[in-house]
């Protein structure tokens, strides 16, 4: 499925050696998460004056390239009829790197669809980004739902076999009443109802994501 479905694995209980580090270090301390934004916010700039990019949208794109990150291995299961992989923060380690989807390792996958999101890494990200930057919950639950679709997407552009069953995950991801009142539907058409604000680099509307409600019909 691609490197965004890759996982390592570790016991329950242990620390895997550096570089791996524990993803709770983004919601215990959080010059962690800071440290992340101001990585992504350089590379968004490419070199140039760091400043043109504000300090918010790079935020939420940090956020979404994390959710991302975690959501992808639980949907790729799932697509597999396999169980989803476990999401609570304490289960996951990292390696902070930029520039494609960093390493991730999970302790195991557990069984069970319902609330996917709640109690998990993806839950606690998205509170600590809105609690931390001038960020509309609307927008990160917003990056939450395009993760998911995303996800999907790829699948069923790799494997097409298995797209139903991504697609339904991705909608139980969606089911959840902080996304757009759980009323949005995974697909080819999916739109979300919001803009993760990366058309604010290019300083133009037409610099959007395809599934972005900037979007014209």
């Amino acid at each position: 499925m691609g490197a965004f479905f890759a996982v390592e694995t570790h016991d329950a209980g242990t620390s895997p050696s550096a570089p791996w580090r524990p993803l709770r270090e983004l919601l215990d301390q959080p010059r962690r998460l800071d440290e992340r934004v101001h990585s992504v916010r350089a590379a968004l700039a490419g070199g140039g004056p760091v400043a043109r990019i504000e300090l918010r949208v790079a935020a939420s794109i940090t956020h979404l390239g994390v959710v991302a990150r975690l959501l992808a291995p639980t949907i790729g299961a799932a697509a597999l009829g396999l169980e989803r992989a476990a999401l609570g923060s304490d289960d996951l380690w990292w390696q902070d790197q930029l520039g494609g989807p960093f390493p991730l390792s999970i302790v195991d996958f557990t069984s069970g669809d319902a609330g996917p999101l709640v109690g998990s890494a993806v839950e606690a990200i998205t509170v600590a980004t809105a609690a931390c930057y001038a960020l509309s919950p609307q927008v990160l639950w917003g990056n939450v739902a395009s993760a998911a679709n995303s996800a999907a997407a790829l699948i069923a552009g790799a494997r097409p076999d298995d797209a139903h069953r991504a697609y339904a995950a991705a909608d139980r991801v969606l089911a959840d009443p902080r996304i757009e009142g759980g009323q949005r539907h995974a697909g080819p058409s999916f739109r979300r109802n919001s803009c993760c604000l990366i058309y604010r680099i290019a300083d133009t509307k037409s610099a959007v994501c395809g599934d972005c409600v900037l979007v014209r019909s």
